[in-house]
């Protein structure tokens, strides 16, 4: 008798896979969001929310389209080596397991610095670094130990940080009517086209991430209709809670712009003390959240490039009593743990945001080349496809070109690594 490995189980639902999309792109950033915006754009910047926002609908439409061919685990990875072919599909591997290592290290960091905050002795390079020790390992081995406790850690956590970021908005709003004396004075600044691509790159970052949950493909009920519902569902929530919240700060606080915790400081205003400890509190459960969700979602790429013989077969294992992924999870906490140990998290942060882009920009041209290659396959169908693709890839290329030679180098040094990849896979299945 022969036995069938076993393979990965399909239990992330709908509104699960909605909510781990949610988790994966409201980290820690949005503590600290709306006082870089206030400075580069001040009574506009609620508008550069809603901007953002639809270009980045547009590069999630056309992702939409894309991951609705798909059933497979492998997310962006999959989409861009069946339609591109395998060397675009390893660099976008590469790039999307750059930004998910960075992100949740730059996350790791914060939560850290927060929680110094709360606990002055935990400040200091030791305890740190068994802090770090301890959150991404536990949170390794509850996903280790089955996908189900995973996607109920993120489905649980997304819940408390949404209610939290809600609770901020609707106590300032009622603040704005209720007491008058508080509000800020509107005054529409000078801004250049440069501030302006600064904040969608900044904003870009922040609405960043939803595209890690599409590595679960695998293990989600119905993917070929379930991402694309939880794509724009998840999308259209956080555009409504930046925008919200943006404009909270900027009618409360004074010289937002000014301020490293613009929620805390706007909270201590119109709630008090009490308020601003619980916003300093749902700093915390984001950062944790957030680093929940990539452990659940981001060791899907390496697993998928190993089923597609791109990466050591080894990383492709499937636990046989917890049907997880086990050694690729375990690989993706020690790079977590490494970087949050040895970076900062600035580093880790713009090391996250400049891969996303050009992802980005190869789904969107993805879209007319399945359509010709796979007509009548996918199960959802953008209604100006050439259009969608068009914008996506004048959106991702505008953007890329105000990035810094530093920027510049990350991405050019992992286009490397994923070329050295390449010619080795290729020298050794040609």
């Amino acid at each position: 008798m022969t036995h069938t490995p076993p393979g990965l189980v399909r239990t992330i639902g709908r509104w699960s896979l909605t909510a781990l999309m949610i988790n994966s792109i409201l980290g820690v950033s949005i503590f600290r969001l709306p006082a870089d915006l206030a400075a580069k754009l001040g009574a506009f910047s609620p508008f550069s929310c809603l901007a953002a926002g639809a270009g980045i609908l547009i590069i999630a439409g056309c992702i939409a389209e894309v991951s609705s061919y798909y059933h497979e685990t492998g997310g962006l990875y999959l989409y861009a080596r069946d339609a591109l072919g395998r060397f675009p599909g390893l660099l976008v591997a590469w790039l999307t397991w750059l930004t998910r290592i960075a992100a949740p290290a730059a996350a790791a960091n914060l939560f850290c610095t927060y929680l110094a905050q709360f606990f002055p002795p935990l400040a200091g390079r030791k305890p740190e670094l068994l802090i770090l020790a301890m959150l991404i390992g536990h949170l390794a081995l509850l996903n280790y130990v089955g996908v189900k406790t995973g996607k109920h850690v993120s489905n649980f956590f997304t819940a408390i940080k949404v209610t939290f970021l809600l609770l901020f908005v609707l106590a300032g709003l009622f603040a704005l009517l209720a007491h008058p004396e508080i509000r800020i004075p509107i005054t529409l600044p000078s801004s250049t086209p440069d501030n302006w691509f600064s904040a969608m790159l900044l904003l870009v970052y922040a609405y960043g991430g939803f595209e890690g949950a599409l590595f679960v493909g695998g293990e989600t009920k119905n993917p070929t209709r379930d991402t694309p519902i939880a794509l724009m569902s998840a999308l259209a929530i956080v555009c409504v809670i930046y925008t919200a919240i943006q404009f909270v700060v900027i009618r409360t606080l004074p010289n937002a712009a000014a301020t490293g915790s613009p929620l805390y400081d706007a909270a201590l205003r119109f709630v008090g003390p009490l308020g601003a400890t619980a916003i300093g509190i749902a700093a915390l459960v984001s950062a944790y959240g957030y680093l929940s969700a990539n452990l659940l979602h981001a060791p899907r790429i390496t697993y998928a490039l190993a089923e597609q013989g791109d990466f050591p077969s080894i990383l492709a294992a499937v636990h046989p009593k917890f049907r997880t992924p086990y050694v690729s999870i375990l690989l993706y906490a020690l790079l977590v743990f490494a970087f949050a140990a040895l970076g900062t998290f600035q580093w880790n942060a713009v090391l996250s945001a400049v891969s996303r882009l050009a992802v980005y920009g190869a789904m969107a041209l993805a879209v007319p080349v399945l359509r010709s290659k796979r007509p009548g396959e996918a199960h959802f169908l953008l209604p100006l496809p050439y259009l969608f693709a068009a914008f996506g890839i004048l959106f991702s290329a505008l953007l890329l070109l105000q990035m810094g030679r530093a920027e510049f180098a990350v991405v050019a040094t992992t286009c490397a690594i994923a070329l050295v990849n390449w010619l080795a896979v290729r020298r050794i299945t040609s």
